[in-house]
Order: structure tokens, then sequence, then C-alpha cells
């Protein structure tokens, strides 16, 4: 399979939910067009932004078969979606329904209740997903802050190589910048590796990175953009100050009790996405007043995304 890099910012998707927690597919459009409208060049879906665990296989489904819709015909927006990790066969039915409704792509994170207890395991698990889907390129979704599983991203790159021809490459979600480098550097390049910590983005692009997968690119695309830009043309103190600006957002996350926070920007800029199902934690209405003026005093307006008129045919 010809290898494709992915560049610039994927963002991964919130699943739009109603106040009973049921899916919202009926936002999914304007979702689409609100990442289009602001420079987004695709979406990986059901991943941990998109609380895959905690949906149903159906759900999962669903969720992918309406951004299969609202994408159709459009080949410059790349959707990925996260088929599961500690359920291989559920993973297995998700690759294959992925590969039938033309996504374009499948990832799979590692089993995080029964652990492979070595790469070569990890490998394994792999092969078994990424063989239920060969037309589709295939991605490990590394992050062992919520996977528990922190083995070196270099030494799976080498016990896939040769075993899986559909393994595209990896989204990595840690601070190894040694081990990412190297995964960048294997065999001249061969591996698309999309970079996961929006926080220190710019170091990733030091390194070489050509694109990336985060939560704040829903909402605030504008700064990153400006961000690779700045990098792009070597103004370095520029792109410093970029970082340093989504530090500042992302810092409200922390504050106001972690992922679900992501949610509440996405209401700060029109495109209500309701709450996180349990066991995350959504802060009430006094704290989302609070939080309000906080994302104020960043000048947020002046750096976020905004919701356009595309119509995509």
């Amino acid at each position: 399979m010809n290898i494709e890099h992915l560049q610039g910012l994927i963002a991964a998707p919130f699943t739009p939910m109603h106040p009973d927690g049921s899916l919202n597919l009926a936002i999914i459009p304007a979702y689409y067009n609100l990442l289009k409208t602001n420079g987004n060049t695709g979406a990986f879906i059901c991943g941990s932004t998109g609380e895959g665990v905690s949906m149903t296989l159906e759900e999962k489904k669903r969720v992918a078969e309406a951004w299969a819709e609202a994408s159709k015909g459009d080949a410059d927006f790349k959707v990925i979606t996260l088929v599961g990790g500690t359920c291989l066969q559920d993973a297995v039915a998700l690759a294959r329904h992925a590969q039938s409704i033309n996504l374009h792509a499948a990832a799979f994170t590692a089993p995080f209740y029964f652990k492979p207890a070595s790469v070569q395991a990890l490998a394994a698990c792999c092969k078994v997903v990424a063989d239920a889907a060969p037309e589709l390129p295939f991605y490990y979704y590394h992050i062992p802050v919520l996977t528990g599983v922190n083995f070196q991203m270099f030494d799976l790159l080498q016990a896939v190589d040769g075993l899986i021809p559909n393994f595209a490459g990896i989204k990595y979600t840690h601070e190894d910048f040694m081990d990412y480098l190297s995964c960048l550097q294997f065999s001249s390049g061969k591996y698309d590796m999309l970079w996961g910590r929006d926080e220190n983005l710019l170091s990733a692009l030091v390194l070489g990175a050509k694109g990336g997968v985060g939560s704040t690119y829903n909402y605030a695309a504008p700064l990153y953009t400006a961000l690779i830009e700045a990098y792009n043309q070597g103004d370095h103190g520029k792109a410093r100050r970029l970082q340093q600006q989504s530090i500042d957002m992302i810092r409200l996350l922390g504050k106001y009790g972690g992922i679900a926070t992501g949610k509440a920007y996405m209401k700060v800029i029109g495109l209500d996405c309701g709450e996180f199902r349990l066991p995350v934690r959504n802060m009430g209405a006094e704290q989302f007043r609070l939080f309000a003026e906080d994302v104020a005093a960043l000048d947020f307006n002046a750096f976020c995304s905004r919701r356009g008129n595309l119509i995509h045919t």
C-alpha cells in the first residue's frame, strides 16, 4: 500500500449528545462545515475526545456513517475512526464497517485491561484488526497516559514493518521526543507520524512533524494555522508566542475539570455538542459562567474557529 502522509490540522471531534445523553448526529454536517471553514484537513472520530470508549458498537457505527455522509465526495478531508482496543472482535467489526463506508483510515489503540505483555503481542493485536480491512490505511494510536501501555513506538514499527501491509503510521500522543524522532526517521521516513499533543505542537514541528491530531483544533484551528505558518516562515518568536497562547487556553481544561471542558469551548463558539457521558464530570451553570469569563480574558475571540456558510456538495 502506498502510504500517504497526512498534513495540517486533523481535529478530534467531540461526539454531539442530546441532554439525555443520546447521540445528536443531526449537527454533524454543521460540524464538518466548521472544520472545513477553519482549515482542518480531516477528523479523527470516536477517539478520546469523541468518547469512543463510552459508546456502544452500534453507536460508533452510526457516528462513523454520519461523518462519512457529511464529508462524502470530499477527497481532501480525511476521516479516520478509532475502532477500539480492548475487544478485538469489536475492533474487527468496526474496521470492516469503516472500509465498507469508505472512510479514509482506521485506528486502533492498545488493549488496556488485559494489556499486551510485549511489543510483539501488541503488533499481533494490530495485525488482527488491520487484516480485517486491508484496503484501509491502519494507524496505531499511542496514548499511554490513558491505556497504561507504554512501549517504544520505534520498537513497534520494527515489529510491524513487513508484517502489516496497510500499517500507515502512528497517532503519537505522548511526550517522548527521542522516540518520536526515531519513528519519523524509521526506514527513511516511511510511516506517517501524526502528532497528538496540541500544547507542544511547535516542538514536534521542529523535529519534522507535518500533521497533527488534536481536540483544540475543533475550536481554535486559526491559532494553530498561524503557528505553523510562523514556524515555516522562520518567525520562531511569533511561533513561540502562539504556542504559549495555546498553552494558556489548554490550562483552562485542567482548571475546569478536564476533557469535558472542550465541549464548553464548543458551546462558546456556537456549536453545542452537549455534555460528556459518565464517568466524566461536566461543569455546572456557575462554573460555565466563570469559564466564559476566563475564556474572554484570553482574547479567545481573536483566534477561535468560526462557523461559516460553507456548503459541500
